[in-house]
Formats: structure tokens, sequence, C-alpha cells
């Protein structure tokens, strides 16, 4: 069987003809419904919260840095501008976050976490971690760090 081919029903196809393409044995397919899963899983464990799983994501990263731009929160969380710019707003209006333009450079937006913010923050951090372990569950510890570090070096 060369590289290129793979077996099925019997007889031998390359891989890069369409009628061998199965969408469920695609990258970007799988990992779709693994984080399917996950979210779901956040939903559960988090929901009593009521924030999305990019919100905590922001709240989490601006508890363990502090003051930062709108712009390099949007890099910690791997949030393209327009999406940090929603989640900082919502986190804005429901008193967890506050704004402010920089003292040397007024283009660039400041976040914070308010003092409510940081409260929640920290009690949601409480139970977070449990979202991890049920979601990775299905695996024993060895193959959850090893999916972690394969998954770590895709997403770069």
């Amino acid at each position: 069987m060369t590289a290129g081919a793979a077996k099925r029903n019997g007889t031998q196809r390359r891989l890069d003809d369409p009628a061998s393409y199965r969408l469920e044995a695609q990258i970007g397919y799988v990992l779709r419904r693994a984080h399917q899963k996950a979210t779901g899983i956040f939903n559960a464990v988090m929901g009593q919260f009521g924030v999305t799983p990019t919100q905590f994501a922001a709240l989490a990263k601006l508890d363990d840095a502090g003051r930062v731009s709108q712009n390099e929160l949007g890099r910690m969380t791997a949030m393209d501008p327009a999406t940090v710019w929603g989640v900082v707003n919502r986190l804005n209006k429901q008193g967890y976050v506050a704004q402010s333009a920089h003292p040397q450079d007024a283009r660039l937006v400041m976040v914070e976490l308010t003092d409510a913010g940081r409260k929640a923050t920290l009690r949601m951090k409480a139970v977070a971690a449990e979202v991890s372990r049920e979601t990775l569950a299905p695996f024993t510890q060895a193959e959850a760090r090893q999916l972690l570090a394969l998954l770590g070096r895709l997403g770069g």
C-alpha cells in the first residue's frame, strides 16, 4: 500500500480520491465536535455564572495579568479585535470590567477587572477546572497530557 492509498470496502483508494473523503475523518470536523462537547460541559459547570467560554477566558486572563490593553487581552486569549471588543463590552455591562484610555496613548483602550469582576472571577476559577476534568474524563492522565501537548503544538 502506498502512502497515498487507503483501503476502503476491500479496495484500495487514493487518499486524494474524492470518493474516499469522509467528513468524520477530517481534523476540522473532529475538533469542532470536541469543541461542542467541551462547550456543553462548560455551560453545565459554569452556567450559574452567566458567562460564555470566551468571556471567562478574558476574565481569567485579566485576573492573571491585571490591567492590559484590549489588544493585548485579545492576543492573550486568541481573540480577534472584533471578538475581544464585543466580549469586553458585554463584561463591562455586567460590571465585571472597566475600560479607560492609556495615560500616554489615548488610542489604546485599557481593561481591568472591577472589584465585582475580581470576586466573580475567583468564584468561577474555583470550579472551572471541573470543565477540563469532565472533558478529558474519557482519557487516562497520560493520554490527556499527550492530547493537550499535541493540540498545543497544533494551535501554535
